[in-house]
This record gives structure tokens, C-alpha cells and sequence, in this order.
């Protein structure tokens, strides 16, 4: 595994109202397809164990498994690249982020980690006040 992606998602305000927009589309029996316009020239590193970290609300919140990408073709006629994603959608510690246009390749040493499934879940306590412990060294 060489590299992720970053990339905001655009017209979600949380994880939850982004795993309701791809669940619809799985619903319809319609892949997680993510269209971009420029093929990434790091596509190998990307295909082996890659993920597309999501930023949402000027933070970085969660990433999907990039499984492949396909040449799609848009109502224009131009070719762009179709990211597909895994349907599985993981929340990360959050970290801030500045707004850019596209996305971004991510190296590996500055992927947030995953966040425990207990507190992702908000089993043990919400994601926001485990995250600010987390910043405070506490958790």
C-alpha cells in the first residue's frame, strides 16, 4: 500500500448523512462510483489497499477502500475516472483540513488512524468528546 486520497464531500454534513446517500444507491443496486475528471497518476499505489479519506465540514472524518477505478463517460460526452468504492464507510479521528478543489494524494504517515469501533459506534461516549480527549493527550 502506497498512498490514499482526500477529498471533500461535497453536500454531506456528516458521516451518517453520507452513509444514508451512498446506502440509497446501494439500495437501487448501484455501485459507490466516484467521478473525478483527472485519472490519478498513482493509480497502482491507490488500487493496492488504497482508501479515499472523506473531509466533511472541514474535517476529516472518515475514508472508504478505493477497490478500483473505471473510465466513465459523462453526459458531454468527456472521459473522466470513476473511483469505485467499497460500500463500507470508516470513521477516523477527526483532523481539521483546508478546503481544495479535486482531491489530494494522501501519503501513508499522514493518514489519521481509524477510530475504535466502540467510540465511532458512540457506545462508550460520543466521537466528538473522544476526539477532544484525544487532542488533550487524555484518551
Amino acid at each position: 500500500m502506497g498512498v490514499h486520497l482526500k477529498k471533500l464531500s461535497v453536500g454531506s454534513v456528516s458521516i451518517d448523512s453520507m452513509r444514508e446517500w451512498q446506502g440509497q444507491r446501494l439500495k437501487a443496486g448501484l455501485p459507490i462510483i466516484h467521478p473525478t475528471r483527472n485519472w490519478p497518476r498513482r493509480k497502482d499505489e491507490l488500487l493496492d489497499g488504497g482508501s479515499i479519506y472523506w473531509i466533511i465540514k472541514g474535517k476529516m472524518q472518515a475514508r472508504q477502500r478505493i477497490d478500483d477505478m473505471i473510465e466513465l463517460t459523462g453526459a458531454d460526452g468527456v472521459k473522466r475516472c470513476g473511483i469505485v468504492l467499497n460500500p463500507e464507510i470508516i470513521p477516523v479521528w477527526p483532523r481539521k483540513e483546508r478546503i481544495f478543489q479535486g482531491w489530494r494524494y494522501l501519503e501513508l504517515d499522514n493518514a489519521p488512524d481509524d477510530m475504535p469501533a466502540d467510540i465511532s459506534d458512540g457506545a462508550s461516549m460520543p466521537a466528538e468528546l473522544a476526539s477532544e480527549l484525544r487532542d488533550l493527550g487524555l484518551l
